[in-house]
């Protein structure tokens, strides 16, 4: 039998702040589980037309005193970009930091409000350098 991978699991801590940062990334609720017994509501989210590997933001109704303050040790989420330009200006505009700007045309990285490291790439080559990222400094860990 052959494996299958089927979603990315997140606890976050307030899920309409995270549902409103992917959101931003460009992605949708495809699924909802509320469960009353469990005290927990899972929301999966992926990029349209992409449905089959989605994210699964997790939140504990009681709150989750065992999520960690930095997650980096998770590693990260990544995802492709029309353009990466386009795209952090568009972030930074709502109001989420650039922590490491795409001064290569190629690469960025964000934090979720859970601190969930999201590396954003952009799709084909890289984008010839340009300002402000050019110059823009990394900002905080990522």
């Amino acid at each position: 039998m052959k494996m299958k991978y089927l979603h990315t699991m997140v606890r976050v801590k307030d899920l309409e702040a995270s549902m409103r940062f992917y959101g931003l990334l460009g992605l949708r609720e495809t699924r909802r589980v509320e469960s009353e017994q469990g005290r927990f509501t899972l929301v999966f989210m992926a990029p349209p037309g992409q449905e089959e590997c989605p994210v699964e933001l997790t939140h504990n109704w009681d709150g989750d005193a065992g999520l960690p303050s930095d997650s980096r040790h998770f590693g990260h989420l990544a995802y492709e970009v029309a353009n990466i330009y386009d795209k952090c200006a568009e972030l930074a505009a709502a109001g989420v930091v650039i922590n490491r700007p795409p001064r290569d045309g190629r690469m960025a990285f964000v934090r979720s409000p859970d601190n969930v490291s999201i590396e954003l790439l952009q799709s084909g080559p890289a984008l010839p350098p340009a300002e402000p990222w050019k110059s823009a400094p990394n900002v905080g860990h990522w």
